[in-house]
Order: structure tokens, then sequence, then C-alpha cells
């Protein structure tokens, strides 16, 4: 009578099938130094994965392209130190905001990235929504709490439109940093929070 072996454990997959969180760490900060070095458009996963010191699978892996992979850190930069402000007041609140994010607009990728993005999704329409994701869906959510704040102490009126409220807040601190790329002037933070807050007043409810 034959004797049934007992079969032998499948080891579980090591290696290629696991995404190494040091090897991910040398991805992004190759991204980095490419975009540094080369700009987005004469970006490539091959100067990626070089710099990196890994293979192009590796980048492929994690990313399904260079645009993928470069909104994936413009939206981390873009949410980077953006809790909500809890100061008590709507023009403490704003003033915070504003500061944090010009600090975030001011990174080396967010200002050397964010208008080759923009250039990008005026050529290809399909990328505009991932590209406005990435740029703005953590500024929509605390701007939408500072508003909802701000109704809960009767500082703005009930029916605030939080969209049109981040258009007035951050809207002008893009064109300075982003647009027309000049720093800031001192006091211009502080001058902003307050033209924002009395913009925020004079809105119509639901405006």
């Amino acid at each position: 009578m034959r004797c049934m072996s007992t079969p032998t454990p499948r080891r579980a997959p090591a290696g290629a099938a696991v995404l190494r969180e040091d090897v991910t760490e040398a991805i992004r900060a190759a991204v980095f130094e490419e975009l540094a070095a080369v700009g987005f458009a004469r970006m490539s996963i091959e100067g990626i994965a070089r710099r990196a010191g890994v293979g192009k699978t590796a980048v492929y892996r994690r990313w399904k392209s260079k645009l993928a992979l470069v909104l994936d850190l413009v939206g981390a930069v873009a949410a980077q130190g953006l809790p909500a402000p809890a100061t008590g007041s709507l023009e403490g609140d704003v003033r915070a905001l504003l500061t944090v994010a010009s600090h975030a607009l001011r990174h080396p990728i967010a200002s050397q990235v964010i208008p080759e993005l923009l250039v990008e999704a005026a050529r290809q329409p399909e990328i505009v929504e991932p590209v406005r994701t990435a740029l703005l869906d953590g500024q929509e959510g605390v701007v939408a709490q500072i508003v909802r704040e701000a109704v809960a102490r009767g500082e703005l009126p009930e029916g605030t439109d939080p969209g049109r409220a981040l258009d007035l807040v951050v809207g002008p601190l893009y064109w300075r940093l982003v647009v027309v790329r000049t720093d800031l002037p001192k006091g211009y933070v502080d001058d902003l929070a307050r033209a924002a807050v009395a913009g925020l007043r004079t809105l119509p409810p639901g405006a």
C-alpha cells in the first residue's frame, strides 16, 4: 500500500509580490529629483526608475503612468498640513488656512508642477477631473468645515456656499503663487483674510 505524503505548504509570495514601502519611498524621492532636473513634460518612468535604483515594473506596479504618479504626489503636497483650523473665529480660521496653503503652494513640487499640470489638462480634457481632484479635494473639505462652523457661530448666513467660499479665500493665492508666480508681500495673508471674510459676509445665501 502506497504511503500518502503530506502536501508541502505553499510559501507566501515575497519580494516582487509585496509593495515594499522602502521602494515606494525611493520612487517618490526620485520623482522629486527628476522633476527638478527635467520638468514634468520631459520626465519619464525610465528616468524615475533609474534614479530610484529599481526596474520600471516596480514603478508601474504602484502607478499606471507618470501622470498618475505626479498627481498622487501633488495631491499629497496640496493636502499637507491642512487640518481644519479651530481658532474660534471665521477670520482666524481663514487666516490659518491661507498661511498653511501659502506654504504648500510654495513647495518646490507644487510651484514647478502645478502650472505644467494645468497646461496638460488644457491639452487633455480627460485629465481635467483628476487634476482638479488632486489640487482641490483637501481644501474643499477644510473650507466646507470652516463655513459650517462660522454659520453655527452666526458669523455667516445659512446657505453660504462652500464652493464660492473656496474661490474667495484660496483663489487669489493660487493666482499669485501659481499663475503670476510672484512672492507674497508682507502682510498679504492678513489682508487677504480680512478681504475674503468681508466678501463672504456679503454673499447672498446659495450664491
